[in-house]
């Protein structure tokens, strides 16, 4: 059997601040691998912060939450990465962080299709999509054609779609990773689940969903000047919080596991969803085949004769910049 051990960590950053999230993360990578992870995750914009202000304050309300986050993003040279891939060598871990990069353009918008790779590590072929990637067809197939056996996939601690007014509103706020209780909000514990496990269905692969927790501290920080700070903490504190968890091929939970520190004793858990914790599974990569005799959708089931993907991977840049030489005059 190929086991894979991986860690998922369901923890919030030090909010709005690179360089000590960036030392959390690397204490949770010696962590994880004390604990025999040999894949450490993290969620979605881990460094420094997800941007929750966007959905709760006007731009024209935020702006001073926006020069904190330009502030706060990293160089992919710099020197908060060059200490994660330090933590990784020395523990022998693969590691996926989620990180606000600094660049010359906002690469939400003309970015390109670089980093739809799957990674061949000895862990096993690891892929990743953020957040509402995982629910583009064409990118989750892009990754499937490349033999994925790990998805991960890293969310955000919550995304409020409206602004909520009592707690009936809240859907998808309960404990329960499966919660299907309608409301007005958006049930993003259901919605991630139901694509996770479908891609994972698709591709007979495992399935990471890596949440963010929300604390104190974000809270206080995004609430902090709002015209309207009781309706805001109230959306922030009700809003559904996301979960992390693990799936098998056929798209079901897999059982986890968390330990305790002082006593290395585990405990069981499906999911995480309201503490901080690392939550751990033991992924058994040989299950990633049987399913593919009945149901490939990249083999029998892919149709070569009707269909045809085709991938940019080159990367795109805001500027291009030729220097021709000339003679420069003295006069």
């Amino acid at each position: 059997m190929v086991i894979t051990r991986v860690a998922a960590c369901h923890v919030a950053p030090h909010f709005l601040s690179a360089s000590k999230t960036t030392s959390k993360a690397v204490s949770l990578i010696h962590q994880a691998a004390r604990n025999a992870a040999h894949v450490v995750v993290f969620p979605e914009s881990y460094i420094a912060a997800f941007p929750l202000w966007s959905a709760l304050r006007p731009p024209t309300d935020n702006h001073h939450l926006f020069s904190r986050m330009v502030a706060n993003s990293i160089a992919i040279d710099g020197e908060e990465v060059a200490a994660l891939r330090t933590a990784a060598r020395e523990t022998n871990t693969v590691v996926s962080i989620g990180v606000s990069e600094r660049s010359l353009t906002s690469t939400a918008c003309p970015g390109d299709g670089h980093g739809l790779r799957v990674a061949n590590t000895p862990y096993g072929n690891i892929g990743a999509l953020i957040c509402g990637e995982n629910t583009n067809p064409l990118a989750r197939y892009t990754l499937m054609t490349q033999r994925e056996q790990i998805h991960i996939s890293s969310w955000p601690c919550i995304w409020p779609t409206r602004m909520l007014d009592d707690h009936s509103e809240a859907a998808g706020s309960t404990g329960d990773a499966s919660a299907t209780t309608a409301g007005s909000n958006y049930n993003n514990v259901l919605a991630n689940r139901l694509r996770c496990a479908a891609h994972c269905f698709e591709a007979k692969c495992f399935g990471v969903m890596c949440s963010g927790f929300l604390d104190k501290t974000a809270i206080d920080t995004i609430v902090a000047g709002a015209s309207d700070t009781a309706r805001i903490r109230r959306t922030l504190e009700l809003s559904p919080r996301g979960v992390t968890m693990f799936l098998d091929p056929t798209g079901s939970p897999v059982q986890g596991f968390t330990v305790m520190e002082s006593t290395q004793e585990q405990q069981t858990r499906e999911f995480l969803q309201m503490e901080e914790a690392i939550l751990y599974a033991d992924l058994d990569l040989e299950l990633c085949v049987e399913g593919k005799q009945y149901h490939d959708v990249v083999g029998g089931y892919q149709r070569l004769d009707v269909f045809d993907l085709r991938v940019d991977r080159s990367r795109r840049e805001p500027a291009r910049f030729t220097d021709t030489e000339h003679t420069i005059r003295d006069d």
